[in-house]
């Protein structure tokens, strides 16, 4: 939390990007290393119902133009990215902004 972004960063020093966050957090916690790129990401695992999410699922969003993901981590929360300027951060699903967005989940 906190850590500024940074296009095409994946680490806690030099700053993170949506995927490059992604990354970071399966590969140090589950040794896991997903796709580089949201495009990808949108592809990774298996898609999850709404209504299913777990602690660790992916949320892609853009529908079939991906363009944005964090990591869904309960209570209707997910950490991410968000852009230019800003820092990793958790924010709400059903929040005024993601809740218009399109949304799909993955579980790897």
């Amino acid at each position: 939390m906190g850590t500024p972004y940074r296009y095409g960063g994946n680490t806690p020093e030099g700053g993170f990007d949506c995927s490059g966050l992604i990354g970071y957090v399966y590969r140090s916690r589950a040794g896991v290393a997903p796709p580089r790129t949201v495009a990808q990401l949108n592809g990774f695992g298996a898609p999850v119902d709404g209504d299913d999410l777990r602690t660790g699922d992916l949320v892609v969003f853009g529908g079939a133009r991906p363009t944005h993901a964090g990591i869904y981590v309960g209570q209707g929360r997910f950490v991410h990215a968000p852009s230019t300027g800003g820092e990793v951060r958790l924010d709400r699903l059903n929040g005024p902004y993601w809740s218009r967005q399109t949304v799909a989940f993955r579980r790897p």
